[in-house]
Parts: structure tokens; sequence; C-alpha cells
């Protein structure tokens, strides 16, 4: 698992596996996400085994899969709903990190420019100058 704190209360990673969940509790996460389609690759654990494993650490799961570089408007309303109804940090994960601050961006949840958003990706490791025109300003 590789992670990159974006921001004071979120944070993006590749692919967690359960046992990794209890640290991440530890750590002072409250709400995980999971933008994953479950069968992506044949040792992924499944959303359920990760929900299950979450909420024995004490942690709010969610999954809300996206895959091909397709971000649905459903997907992006229901990413920013679980950031800003969350009580504490939120983890988003997906295979490399990309997907979860990609949909982070698009639901601009801190009312940020689309300058701001790129700027705060860019510090966490992620290039996302190629989204300047679907974040709009």
């Amino acid at each position: 698992m590789t992670s990159a704190q974006v921001s004071e209360a979120f944070a993006v990673s590749s692919q967690i596996r359960p046992g990794d969940l209890q640290d991440i509790a530890e750590a002072g996460y409250r709400t995980v996400i999971c933008n994953r389609p479950d069968g992506e690759e044949p040792d992924q654990p499944t959303a359920a085994s990760m929900q299950d494993a979450a909420e024995a650490a004490g942690l709010a799961f969610h999954h809300i899969p996206v895959s091909g570089g397709e971000f649905p408007p459903d997907a992006i309303r229901a990413f920013a709903e679980v950031r800003e109804q969350a009580d504490g940090k939120v983890l988003a994960y997906c295979r490399t990190g990309t997907r979860s601050i990609t949909l982070d961006a698009l639901a601009n949840t801190a009312n940020e420019t689309a300058d701001q958003r790129i700027e705060r990706a860019r510090r966490a490791g992620y290039d996302l100058s190629g989204l300047r025109g679907r974040l709009g300003e």
C-alpha cells in the first residue's frame, strides 16, 4: 500500500488489504472509500471482504467503483456525499490512487478552483492537469 496525504482530512492510496484496516483506524482514519470494481485483478480483495474488515476495525466503508477512466455523475455525487458527511479523516483507494484523487478533484468538496485542485493533487504525487477542462472554474 502506498498512500499520499492530500489534506489534513483526506488521503488516497493504492490497493489496501483487509489486514491494513486496523492500522488505518489506528492512524486516525474513520472512513474508507473503495473506488475499484470487484474483479479488476485476480488477487484483489472483494469489496465485501474489505467492508467486513473495515467494520471490524470500527471504520465506515463505502464502495463507489469507477473504471475505464469514466467518472459518471452518480459516482462523483456519491463520493462528494461521503466526503461531506464523513466524521473524521477519509482514506480513498483504488489500484494506484489516481481514480480516488480524480474523484476528489471532480467532487470539489472544498470549493477550490481548478488550479488549486490540480496543485493539491500534484503535491500528493498525481498529475491531473489533463482534467483542467472537466474541473471548470
